[in-house]
């Protein structure tokens, strides 16, 4: 069979070349996308990453395509009904790095709570001054855990080291867990009045399509920090700029933005203007955050250690080996036929 492994780096190579020489393994440096996906028609597997996009009109191009291995654990980039309908298996990494992106947030939280960008670049001009840089402590401030799956979890442990409070909210409480850990659950509306501090931990679904809206951002307490490095879409774009410019909410720190691919290549973002696909208004306010002082905007790279990058690509190689031996592995979605 052929494989063809998108978005692949060099270092990434040797775990999919361990498939030779019974198959045929090729590497695409971009995307695999709409206007792409004929140069692939032959693949009978495709190995992606985030910026791929595996809808319909990708995957109707690809007439030999038995496997999708997605290298995340998200996988609403790829549309699961045409998978269903051709019988094309799409598996996933369903764990790679918890404690991984779980450091990222603490390092958004530290970077926004001790004004470090501001500090770095007044050091860097030279001036050593610490006017106007005060920041505040973690300990004593309560931090509200939206999901508490693996990465919730490891957030919610870091944030017991630093002394600070935890109210969590999940669809399936542990309450045994969070007897042993020393935190609470609550309601989603008590978490919005109380958290000093909101971090994401959620899948992008129907139901939290924009969970932060006006009307949330509304319940929160002033001066509240949000901490998204789940999905964009997540939040509404305008209203977190409303709020961030009303100081509602004080500060942002921002691993992932709604239609982010667009925004990866200029080349896109232009063409996105003339596409149905993506919304301009999305665009437009994801540059605005860019240049706001109170937020900080890391480019979806928090699971981006040697250490959690080494766990997705093995998983996934081992997901592909899994296949074609007959015995698949962290199934999303299996064929049918």
């Amino acid at each position: 069979m052929k494989v063809v492994v998108f978005e692949a780096e060099e270092r990434e190579r040797a775990a999919f070349d361990r498939l030779r020489p019974t198959h045929e393994v090729a590497f695409a440096a971009e995307p695999l996308r709409a206007s792409n996906a004929k140069d692939y028609a032959d693949a009978d597997i495709v190995s992606t990453f985030i910026y791929s996009e595996l809808g319909a009109d990708v995957i109707a191009q690809l007439p030999q395509l038995k496997l999708i291995a997605t290298r995340s654990t998200g996988y609403e980039h790829v549309n699961i009904a045409a998978c269903r309908e051709r019988g094309i298996a799409l598996c996933n990494v369903p764990t790679y790095g918890a404690n991984t992106v779980a450091e990222h947030i603490f390092a958004l939280l530290l970077a926004i709570s001790h004004r470090l960008p501001e500090a770095i670049e007044r050091a860097q001009r030279g001036h050593f001054s610490p006017f106007g840089l005060q920041g505040f402590d973690l300990a004593g401030k309560v931090l509200g855990v939206v999901g508490t799956g693996s990465i919730g979890r490891h957030v919610i442990q870091i944030a017991k080291g630093f002394e600070m409070e935890v109210a969590a909210f999940d669809v399936r409480p542990d309450a045994e867990w969070a007897s042993k850990m020393g935190f609470v659950y609550v309601s989603f509306d008590e978490l919005l009045t109380r958290a000093d501090v909101i971090s994401l931990h959620v899948p992008s679904l129907p139901q939290t399509h924009h969970l932060l809206c006006a009307e949330t951002f509304a319940r929160m307490k002033d001066g509240v920090v949000i901490i998204n490095t789940s999905r964009g879409d997540l939040i509404e774009t305008g209203a977190l700029i409303q709020a961030l410019t009303s100081g509602k909410v004080a500060a942002a720190g921002l691993d992932v933005l709604p239609d982010e691919p667009m925004i990866r290549e200029e080349a896109e973002l232009i063409h996105s203007i003339f596409s149905k696909e993506h919304d301009l208004r999305n665009l437009v306010a994801n540059h605005v955050l860019l240049r706001m002082r109170n937020v900080i905007v890391t480019p979806h790279s928090a699971f981006n250690t040697r250490e959690a990058v080494g766990r997705i690509v093995e998983t996934s190689a081992a997901n592909i080996t899994a296949f074609l031996d007959g015995r698949p592995q962290n199934v999303v979605s299996a064929k049918t036929n």
